[in-house]
């Protein structure tokens, strides 16, 4: 006999944590207005939130195609021969060898995430458990559902605050400060990084990168309260997109490449810095500049910026300037600050620098 009710009676965390208490079977149906919602489990354990095969709307497709696991291209490749094999999603993006078995697992556990959270708010609606409606396949996650529940509870809450912070998605996020050479970095963190560049709004930053909107927004209110980025402004909607376009290409995110993307956005921040103090006065900086103008500075910021990059990944800094441009981290061109003349010399041991400043004659 299938377990029915109404979720004005019992939410749907205190129903999971029934059928994971005693270990059930089954598929758990939640229905709010137009709103639906499946959760398998096995032996008590959450294994899916996604109706076997693809459906147009299947959560985890539409995940990996938010966080640009996925191009258009697999994504019509996939489509296809599902249609014509009718297999299921994790199976043809395993087989197909698009993901492997294990990323593949991660993004599963977060899209199941994602879904937990949804249904966590929801006050009203109904519910059904059928125990002879079971996940087909062999499961690539097997959550503990107090576990699981807890975590999406606390998301839920985080959520609240970060309403209160980016109210306005309209305002234009750029960074404040550089982080402490020291200071462990996220990967979601170096994700954003790369991407914020004083032009883009909150929106369009959450939109454009490899990650949940939940994600996204956990990240950004945390290098916020680590004053790393702030709010430069606020862009009308439907004001003419930034020329630099935020799609990102599908790819697998490895930290020496992401590195590499932090160093070139904040030259490239530099560079928009330096143009706004410029346009403050409505003409270029003087062809002699001196060691303090904010351009000047925010040029030689980025350089020891890249610098700290350098001796992330080489476990020392390089004898000369020269082996940033040689190894790609910045341009020769930025190697010349203009009125300006650079004097680098590395401590013996490679650990330390230093590095000034003397007007150019």
């Amino acid at each position: 006999m299938a377990l029915q009710g109404n979720l004005r009676d019992f939410a749907a965390t205190e129903i999971l944590q029934l059928l994971g208490t005693q270990k059930k079977t089954g598929c758990l149906t939640l229905e709010w207005n137009t709103e639906r919602a499946l959760v398998y489990v096995q032996e008590g354990r959450i294994v899916s939130t996604r109706r076997p095969g693809m459906s147009k709307d299947d959560p985890l497709l539409n995940f990996l195609l938010k966080i640009h696991r996925l191009s258009e291209e697999q994504y019509r490749g996939i489509l296809t021969i599902q249609k014509e094999s009718n297999r299921d999603l994790e199976d043809l993006l395993a087989n197909g060898r698009y993901l492997e078995t294990n990323e593949l697992a991660g993004y599963v556990e977060r899209q199941i995430l994602d879904d937990l959270m949804r249904i966590t708010r929801w006050e009203n609606g109904t519910y059904r458990f059928d125990p002879n409606h079971k996940w087909p396949g062999t499961p690539l996650v097997r959550l503990n559902i107090e576990g699981a529940m807890m975590e999406a509870a606390r998301r839920v809450d985080e959520q609240r605050r970060f309403v209160s912070v980016f109210k306005d998605p309209h305002q234009l996020l750029g960074v404040m400060d550089l982080p402490d050479p020291s200071e462990p970095l996220s990967e979601e963190e170096r994700e954003l990084f790369g991407i914020i560049d004083g032009r883009h709004t909150v929106a369009e930053v959450v939109e454009a990168a490899s990650l949940s909107e939940y994600e996204a927004y956990e990240s950004l209110f945390r290098m916020l309260e680590s004053k790393w980025l702030n709010f430069v402004g606020r862009k009308e909607p439907g004001a003419p997109e930034a020329p630099a376009p935020l799609a990102r290409p599908a790819r697998a995110r490895q930290a020496t490449s992401a590195l590499r993307e932090i160093a070139v956005a904040l030259l490239m921040i530099a560079l928009f810095v330096g143009l706004r103090y410029a346009g403050t006065q409505l003409q270029p900086p003087p062809v002699v500049a001196d060691p303090r103008d904010p351009f000047v500075a925010s040029s030689v910021r980025d350089l020891r910026f890249a610098l700290d990059l350098y001796r992330r990944e080489r476990g020392g800094y390089p004898v000369h300037l020269e082996e940033l441009v040689e190894d790609r981290w910045i341009d020769a061109a930025q190697l010349r600050v203009p009125g300006c003349v650079l004097h680098y010399q590395r401590g013996r041991d490679g650990l330390d620098y230093r590095l000034d400043l003397s007007p150019a004659r």
